[in-house]
């Protein structure tokens, strides 16, 4: 008998990372072929995202990092950390990000965590990724990338739980899990390629202090100081974007916004990459559901009631849910191109079919283990 169990926990040990894809008999009939699960809660509650975690049934070991978003400075619609204490309670986290490409206290490593522990997130450790540099990966195959950048410390961590907030974005349609895994694990740099081309642009007319600060911060010498401000040298350019960090006048910035599908596209390779890099699991959560983005210091009102949280091991399906509860919700077909003109529906699309996951999910109540429809999970 002890050697059967014995083997019994061998063989569960074995089961690898993506196994909490299983089937589930729900209440009223067993999930269909190639369905992922994704369980969902309609009360946003500290305890209730502590179940989500634990329904996926994954054990992560070693290191591991909780992405999330710490919110601008004079946002209001971020998510409140309190809801994640139980769970880095459960498996002592350390909260990552990486700093972004517009002038903000979140450009800066040192602004940026101070301002993490402003907004609460005081009970985890915290790692700016990007902090002490940036490393490249592969990305051979792709429409858009031949390589994607990301913070140095990446690799430092075994596997992610990636925490997002379901919100609008104004690019992107919506922010989700992809674009919490593409743009929130980029680099600066990887920031820049996504939203534009490699070489930032110049903005001559504005007042230069020639303080010489991009000349001596370029890693790659590419900017020349002149009578008329700074020259950047497009054929030593590496687009790592540090001159538009190190700029505090904004003379520096993106040249040329990615619109439509392209960037949606962009996105999704970008998520594709990191994805692959490490074992993922991803929380979204449905409130404070403005048009824009946790990045926009001036946000506008949320449009639309809290839904719930979501969890799946399926970066497809935790979207795909996400949009379809939203449009339910609002008694219409795609709730942020109503309000963003930009349908976010295109992410999950390309996301499928570049083999990241599954547009056929089962959505199981986490709290009664029985399946929901979209419209009784709304009500």
């Amino acid at each position: 008998m002890k050697k059967i169990l014995l083997f019994a926990l061998i063989i569960s040990l074995a089961i690898p990372f993506s196994s909490c894809k299983k089937k589930v008999e729900a209440a009223n009939g067993p999930q269909k072929e190639n369905e992922v699960v994704v369980y969902f809660c309609k009360d946003i509650t500290p305890e209730n995202i502590l179940k989500l975690y634990e329904a996926l049934g994954v054990k992560q070991e070693g290191k591991i990092g909780l992405k999330v978003h710490f919110g601008e400075e004079g946002n209001q619609n971020y998510l409140n950390p309190e809801l994640l204490r139980p769970l880095v309670e459960r498996v002592h986290p350390t909260f990552v990000e990486t700093n972004v490409l517009y002038v903000s206290k979140r450009r800066f490593t040192e602004q940026h965590i101070a301002l993490a522990k402003e907004h609460g997130f005081t009970f985890a450790p915290i790692d700016i990724l990007d902090a002490d540099g940036e490393i490249e990966y592969d990305a051979q195959g792709l429409k858009h990338f031949k390589k994607v950048k990301t913070g140095s410390h990446f690799e430092n961590y075994d596997s992610y739980i990636i925490y997002s907030h379901f919100k609008g974005h104004g690019s992107a349609g919506f922010g989700g899990a992809i674009k919490n895994v593409s743009m929130g694990f980029a680099s600066p740099g990887g920031k820049m390629a996504m939203h534009a081309s490699n070489v930032p642009g110049i903005h001559h007319g504005k007042d230069c202090v020639h303080c010489n600060r991009c000349v001596q911060q370029c890693p790659a010498n590419a900017i020349t100081l002149t009578d008329l401000g700074p020259v950047i040298d497009s054929s030593k350019c590496l687009g790592c974007a540090k001159c538009i960090a190190e700029c505090g006048f904004g003379i520096f910035s993106p040249d040329g916004h990615t619109q439509g599908q392209d960037f949606l596209e962009r996105l999704v390779e970008y998520a594709k990459i990191f994805s692959e890099k490490r074992p993922m699991v991803y929380i979204n959560v449905m409130d404070n559901i403005s048009k824009t983005c946790d990045c926009s210091a001036k946000a506008p009102a949320p449009f639309m009631e809290k839904i719930g949280a979501v969890a799946s091991t399926d970066i497809v399906a935790v979207d795909l849910a996400c949009h379809q509860l939203c449009a339910k919700k609002q008694h219409t077909e795609d709730a942020f191109k109503d309000v963003n003109n930009v349908s976010g529906f295109g992410q999950c699309e390309y996301a499928a079919k570049l083999g990241m996951g599954s547009t056929k999910y089962v959505l199981i109540d986490v709290t009664t283990g029985k399946r929901i429809s979209l419209e009784d999970a709304v009500k």
